[in-house]
Parts: structure tokens; C-alpha cells; sequence
């Protein structure tokens, strides 16, 4: 299976195949033709995932399910695929958290629906190339082309303040990728002409020149994360996403620029990472207690969720610059974990917006009266927000915690303040909303989630549970390639004499 069938070709092409199906032939059907299809395709999507999964080997720390053909020969571009610990989990979350955008969509979108979900499918194929893609080139392509449907997604169907939103989102990505793409070009130069990205990270470089790499990836990946002071587009664009889009955004889209660092900054910069730590170890720390902190003032739903997302992603860059096996496996894990959880607080606050209209934590209050279901899961998702341990949200913090702890105490108690933070602002405004009298007429006459939404929460609840209660097949999968990177890390790559 591993070495006969193109399964990772067939998890990028089949999500996109289906939306430019819907892009050429579902203007002319019904709405509800367009969702079942949709619907088909992502789960095909999600099915055809699975055996890279049940084949992936533990054991084995380089690439599997490798597939390279020639692309671009003038070049030396290949469509190289291949994917191992540090990226295997993130190929079935992007087809999983597909299906629950699909279903999050249902009944909200009412105009262009054909062009709404192929929006997604195409987005979800999009985001699995860049997890696959082990030439320099492919993944820069990927990379981009993930931000032109997400554009589309907020801008169209967005809210009143969708452009501007759109627009911001663009801009603050479009200088990241200027200085990385020239990265690239001179990667590419001075390798004699190799877009291998393995081939990058054996080739030796001298500290300024490796200093000046890192920064380049770093303005890449640092406004996808994102990192503080380049958070800033986020807030805008969760608020003015529809449901769907918000919960892919924070699910997937920030899991980007963290997956660039393992990819680019660490392997091929070493010893720039090395040098530069302290400086990524202080705006994640910045992130992780300051954002904290922004979040428990927030009056709007989901602006209090895009800044806790923030401020656990501190937590992701973190854990990778600490270089301790605990700590990067725990940053990995909490990646993971907060697709899981940011979007399930996402796909909650989109259920109450769909019935009120309002994300205002101030026009709820009482909702547990009238909605019980939905509040229990809701319960869930807030526990898993703050870290409760027996949920996902617990296995990545406690290790990146546990490694910063052994780097140095003070930054290991400062980081462990997240979860004190995270308890204030996610039980806080659970309780506004959910918890008390029923005082407003609108929540009232509030009814419970539907099937519907109950399935896609329920399949978020039990992924939240599954990692929290039994996480080890996650951590094994990923445990001998963060082995190999951490070691390629330990190695200097200066020139000999240098």
C-alpha cells in the first residue's frame, strides 16, 4: 500500500476535483444537490486519508508514501510528496475538519452555495499539498494558493465589515511570503539548483547567512501562526468569516505557518534557531500570558476565542524552541488538539449567531434553559479550552510545559499562567452565556441544536476525548521523526573552519 498507490495525490486531488465539479456544474442545481455533493465529496475526502494513517510505520523517521515525478525540468522542480511524523496527523484533520465546515454551512448559506463549498473542497485539497509537499517550490505553491479561496470565503460570504477583513488578512501574509519566496530563490541557487527541501537542510551555511534565512522564514511564519505583534489581521478575519470559515481558519490555516518552522526555520537553520530562541521563546511568552489576558476583556464571542487561539499557538512556538523531545511532541500535539478545540468553539458560537444574530456575550444569558444539548457539548469544548485534563486540550499544554519546566523553571511557571488564564476567560464567558435566568426574550425562544449540528459537534467531542483520554497513537506516530529533527538541530551547519 505505502509504495503502490498514490494516496497522498489522492487526498490532495479528490477534495479539489469535486469543487471544480461544483464550480462547472452546481450553478446549474439545487441547493440541496449542492450540499449532498459537497457532503460526498468530503467524506470520499476523509475516507481516502485513512490508509495513510493504518499504513504509516512508527518506526521509520524519513518519508512514506512517497511520490515524485518531474514537474518543471527547466527548473528542477518536482511534484516531490511525502509526509512523516512531524505531518502525518494533519492530513486527516484537514479532511475531517472539512466535513464539519460542510455540515457547519448547511442551512446558513443561502446565496452561491455552489461556489461556497467548492470554496472548501478546493481550500481542503490546497492545505493537504502543503502538509505532503517536500519540494521547496510545490510547497511555496501550495503555501500561497491556500490564502486565494480563503480570501474568497471571508470577502463573499463574510460580514458587514468582510472586505476590509479580506483585504487585511492578504496584506499582512503578501511581505511574509515576498522575503520567503526570495529565501527560496537563494536555497535554490545555492544548491546548484535543487528544490529539495531534505537537500536544503544538509547543505552547510554560515551563521549570518543562516540568521538572515530564519528571519525570512520567520516573517513567513510567524504572521500564519500568528505570533505577537503580527496577530493583529486574526481577530478581524474570525469575526467577519462565516462559521465554516472560522473554524477552518483557526483548525487548519494557523497550523501553517507552526508546520513551516519544523519544515524551514529549524532544520535549515540551525544554528540561527539556536542563536535567535530566546527571541521566539519571549514573543511566545508574550503571546501565551499578554493575549491571555486581552482575551478575558473581550465582549465578542468570537474576537475572545481568535485571541485564546493566539495565545495557546504561543504555546506551539514554545515547545519548538525549547529543543526537548517533550516539548516538541507537545507543541505537535497541542496543534492538533487546538484544530479540535477551536474549531468546536468556533462551530458553537456559529449555532447561537445562526439563531440571534449577535456574537455579544451581553445579549446571552440563560441559554442552558432553553438549549440543554447544545450546552453540554459547549461545557466540553470550554473544559477542553482550558486545558482540562482527559482532554486534548490537556495532553499538548502539559508537555510543552513539562520541557519549558526543564529548559527553565521561570519559563516553564510562566507558560504553566495559560492555564489559569485559559480557565478565567473560557469558564467566564461560558458562564454569561450559558449559566443564569433567562433574560432575554430572544434566547427564550432559543431551540436546541438540530441533528444536524448535534453530529458535528458530537464528532468533535469525541476527537477532544479520544486525544485526552488515549493519546498515545499520536505521540508514537510523531516520536522517531522528532527524534531526527531534533538531532539535525543539535548539529551546527557552519562551514568547516567557521
Amino acid at each position: 500500500m505505502n509504495a503502490t498507490y498514490p494516496w497522498l495525490s489522492t487526498a490532495i486531488w479528490v477534495p479539489i476535483a469535486f469543487g471544480v465539479f461544483l464550480l462547472s456544474a452546481g450553478r446549474d442545481r439545487s441547493a440541496d444537490v449542492v450540499r449532498a455533493v459537497a457532503l460526498v465529496g468530503s467524506l470520499i475526502s476523509m475516507l481516502v486519508t485513512l490508509p495513510i494513517v493504518t499504513g504509516f510505520r512508527l518506526d521509520h523517521a524519513g518519508l512514506q508514501f512517497e511520490e515524485q515525478i518531474a514537474w518543471i525540468d527547466s527548473l528542477n522542480a518536482n511534484y516531490h510528496l511525502g509526509v512523516d511524523g512531524l505531518s502525518i496527523w494533519f492530513v486527516p484533520l484537514t479532511a475531517f475538519i472539512t466535513v464539519i465546515a460542510v455540515l457547519a454551512g448547511w442551512k446558513a448559506i443561502r446565496e452561491r452555495v455552489a461556489q461556497y463549498y467548492a470554496s472548501f473542497l478546493i481550500l481542503s485539497g490546497l492545505l493537504i499539498g502543503v502538509f505532503c509537499a517536500v519540494d521547496g517550490l510545490l510547497f511555496y505553491v501550495f503555501f500561497e494558493a491556500t490564502l486565494i479561496p480563503m480570501y474568497v470565503i471571508i470577502g463573499v460570504w463574510g460580514g458587514p465589515n468582510r472586505v476590509y477583513a479580506a483585504i487585511k488578512f492578504f496584506l499582512y501574509t503578501l511581505l511574509g511570503s515576498f522575503l520567503f519566496l526570495v529565501s527560496l530563490v537563494f536555497l535554490y541557487r545555492s544548491s546548484a539548483g535543487s528544490f529539495d527541501i531534505f537537500a536544503w537542510q544538509r547543505m552547510p551555511i554560515g551563521l549570518s547567512t543562516q540568521i538572515l534565512l530564519f528571519l525570512a522564514f520567520f516573517a513567513a511564519f510567524a504572521v500564519k501562526v500568528p505570533m505577537w505583534p503580527v496577530h493583529t489581521w486574526l481577530p478581524d478575519a474570525h469575526v467577519e468569516a462565516p462559521t465554516a470559515g472560522s473554524v477552518v481558519l483557526a483548525a487548519i490555516m494557523l497550523k501553517l505557518g507552526a508546520y513551516g518552522f519544523l519544515r524551514f526555520s529549524l532544520p535549515i537553520a540551525p544554528d540561527a534557531a539556536h542563536h535567535l530562541a530566546g527571541f521566539v521563546i519571549a514573543l511566545s511568552l508574550i503571546a501565551v500570558v499578554y493575549i491571555g489576558f486581552v482575551a478575558l476583556v473581550q465582549t465578542d464571542m468570537k474576537k475572545l476565542v481568535a485571541y485564546s487561539s493566539i495565545a495557546h499557538m504561543g504555546f506551539v512556538t514554545l515547545g519548538f524552541f525549547i529543543f526537548s523531545p517533550i516539548g516538541m511532541e507537545g507543541a505537535i500535539a497541542q496543534m492538533v488538539s487546538h484544530g479540535f478545540v477551536s474549531g468546536a468553539m468556533f462551530l458553537c458560537i456559529g449555532v447561537m449567531y445562526d439563531r440571534t444574530h449577535s456574537r455579544n456575550i451581553a445579549d446571552y444569558g440563560g441559554v442552558v434553559n432553553t438549549m440543554p444539548r447544545f450546552a453540554s457539548l459547549m461545557m466540553l469544548f470550554a473544559m477542553a479550552n482550558c486545558g482540562l485534563p482527559a482532554t486534548s486540550g490537556f495532553v499538548g499544554e502539559f508537555m510543552v510545559i513539562l520541557g519549558a519546566v526543564q529548559f527553565d523553571f521561570w519559563i516553564g511557571l510562566a507558560a504553566a499562567s495559560t492555564l489559569v488564564l485559559g480557565a478565567a476567560y473560557s469558564l467566564w464567558m461560558y458562564k454569561r452565556v450559558i449559566f443564569g435566568q433567562v433574560a432575554n426574550p430572544v434566547v427564550a425562544g432559543l431551540a436546541d441544536a438540530d441533528p444536524r449540528e448535534l453530529l458535528a459537534m458530537g464528532l468533535l467531542a469525541d476527537a477532544v476525548l479520544a486525544m485526552g483520554v488515549y493519546p498515545r497513537p499520536l505521540t508514537d506516530a510523531m516520536h522517531a521523526s522528532v527524534g531526527q529533527l531534533l538531532v539535525q538541530v543539535s548539529h551546527s551547519k557552519l562551514p568547516p573552519g567557521l
